[in-house]
């Protein structure tokens, strides 16, 4: 019995003298925070609000996809808390007083309908950067013949209607702006997948997280993405092969074979340090570090841990 107790008291001893790291998670925390913006973070964001309240039952979330044009906006217009955004924060939004806190990357791809009838042409060429700058920009291509040696058929072309961080991303890969693109305007991402998934002669942009499901991890059915033809050889080499599943598409954009832009980091936005409040702070906490387990899963990228870090003393 003695040699019981001692046991039970050195187990007893070394629990009191060990550091456990502190998890935002174990204080429950209550309130509501509303949020808006860019759709190639809504996902992300419902599966982050998910979790979280599993662990914080007390806070309620409003959240909607509008666009980062919206996003920001309401942020720095008091209409939410927190505005999604999938693009670069400009100078004059900071000067308003817009406050970044990068939570995540995810890429724009092209995509095309599976029913194209140049569809084998279009994926073992790929999609070159002078190309698409011909379709999307300039105009001067206006047949699958013209961008890929394709059948003689009329490209439709399709951009976004709505001030969005994808398009934004997709014209900065050309050195441009959204408004220089070319294209019939569709509202949203989930609309722009659609449009072109009816057109067999279609082309657009999608945010990766309305081209593949995030459950299956293989393309959206009757979407097909267009390689990029990297270095620009007329084909699409193996190692310029990673379309295939989101998870090997995911791991190219994560080692830089994916080029950036179109790839971005997506940012929550808010008007001024939310350090006074606590409700949004500690979310965005959790984010930064709990909630980047399930970044992969829902098909996005991880930030470096240097970067964690960096986004983190933000809010200190």
């Amino acid at each position: 019995m003695k040699i019981v107790s001692r046991s039970f008291l050195i187990i007893a001893l070394l629990s009191s003298t060990l550091t456990v790291p502190k998890s935002y998670s174990q204080e429950k925390k209550s309130g509501q925070i509303s949020i808006s913006g860019a759709f190639a973070l809504y996902p992300m964001v419902i599966r982050w609000a998910d979790e979280y309240k599993k662990i914080n039952p007390g806070v309620r979330f409003d959240i909607s996809a509008g666009g980062a044009g919206k996003g920001i906006s309401d942020a720095l217009n008091g209409m939410v808390e927190i505005g999604m955004v999938s693009r670069e924060i400009y100078p004059e939004e900071i000067k308003k007083g817009a406050f970044p806190i990068a939570v995540t990357k995810d890429a724009v791809v092209a995509v095309v309908s599976e029913l194209n009838p140049s569809i084998n042409d279009i994926l073992s060429k790929g999609l070159k950067k002078d190309a698409a700058n011909n379709i999307w920009i300039t105009g001067r291509y206006t047949t699958w013949a013209q961008a890929f040696g394709a059948k003689a058929s009329p490209i439709h072309v399709y951009t976004r209607s709505d001030a969005c961080g994808a398009a934004e991303m997709w014209a900065k890969f050309f050195g441009k702006k959204q408004e220089d693109l070319l294209g019939v305007g569709v509202f949203g991402d989930p609309g722009l997948a659609q449009a072109v998934k009816k057109d067999p002669l279609g082309i657009g942009y999608n945010n990766i997280g309305y081209a593949y499901d995030a459950t299956t991890r293989k393309q959206i059915k009757g979407l097909r993405v267009v390689p990029i033809d990297l270095n620009n050889n007329g084909k699409i080499d193996s190692d310029e092969d990673f379309y295939t599943s989101m998870d090997d598409l995911i791991n190219a954009i994560a080692s830089g074979k994916y080029p950036s832009p179109p790839s971005r980091e997506l940012f929550f936005v808010m008007k001024g340090s939310p350090k006074d409040n606590k409700v949004v702070t500690e979310f965005i906490k959790w984010v930064l570090t709990d909630g980047q387990k399930f970044v992969n899963e829902a098909g996005y990228i991880s930030l470096t841990k240097d970067k964690i870090d960096t986004e983190r003393k933000k809010l200190e």
